[in-house]
Order: structure tokens, then sequence, then C-alpha cells
């Protein structure tokens, strides 16, 4: 996360995304990088047509940088889903100059369903927008954990 940060200019949005198989959710974080909103899950089709679509996205909202939730297995390891993960990565690395970062998903799916429910949200409405739920929680993870790192560095630089 340090250079993820460091890449990062000031006030601008950065996206978060849920990658799956079959759809990738999508939130945005706010120029002050404090709240992250679910804002649209991409049906995928192939990597050329799903990266143009998330891009195009990415620059109408003004994103200034990109965090993939990385989906370790729950004992930490990595499995062929993060091995999917990281080829997306270094696909879209070829075609944007953002920066991305990486941060744990594990248990953001469980967490989005969980919210939903508490929302009374129905199964049909859960299924349409999970995915985006399911990003804004990775996204508001990274930025929660960013805010952390800039009060501590602030604070070291005020000793």
């Amino acid at each position: 996360m340090d250079a993820f940060l460091a890449a990062l200019p000031a006030n601008r949005a950065i996206a978060g995304l849920d990658l799956g198989d079959k759809t990738i959710g999508v939130a945005m974080s706010d120029l002050r990088r404090q709240v992250a909103t679910p804002i649209e899950v991409i049906r995928r089709e192939k990597f050329t047509l799903d990266a143009a679509r998330l891009l195009a996205l990415l620059e109408a909202r003004g994103a200034c940088g990109i965090v993939l939730g990385l989906p370790l297995n729950m004992d930490g390891s990595s499995g062929p889903r993060v091995q999917a993960t990281q080829a997306f990565a270094r696909n879209l690395e070829k075609l944007t100059p953002l920066p991305i970062g990486f941060w744990d998903e594990r248990l953001s799916t469980v967490a989005a369903e969980r919210a939903l429910l508490e929302a009374d949200t129905s199964r049909k409405r859960r299924k349409e927008v999970i995915d985006q739920v399911a990003a804004g929680y990775i996204l508001q993870g990274a930025l929660d954990r960013m805010a952390h790192m800039t009060r501590q560095q602030v604070g070291e630089r005020d000793e």
C-alpha cells in the first residue's frame, strides 16, 4: 500500500474493484478519499471489452488509482483466483497509467450480503448489486488503511 499511496495525486477519487468471473463490481471514493460508494456492475465479456468499458468509466469519474480486491484464501494463501486477479492487473497496467493497488478482500462479499439483508433488499436486487457493494467494502478498507498511514506519516513529521 505504501507505493500505491505515494503514486496518487492529492484530491482525486480512487476506484475499487471486485473482480469476479462474470462481473466486475465498481466503487468510487470521494475526492477526500474518506467514503467509498458502490456505483456499477460491469458484466464481463472478454478482457479487451471489459477493460475498455472499465477505463472509460474511471476516466469519466476522474479516478487517479485503482484498488483491486485480492481474493486470498481464508488462511491467507494464494490460489487460482489470486493468480487470475494478478493477471488481470498486469494486463490492465499495459492499458492505463493509473497505479493499481491490491486489498485483501476476504469476507467482503459476506459483509456486503449481510448489509443488503439488513437493508431488507430483495433477493433479485441483492444479486444485481452484490458485486458493487463488495467493491465498496474493498475500497473502504483500503481508504481507511491509507488514512491511517497518512496520519502516521504526519505524526512522524511533527515529532
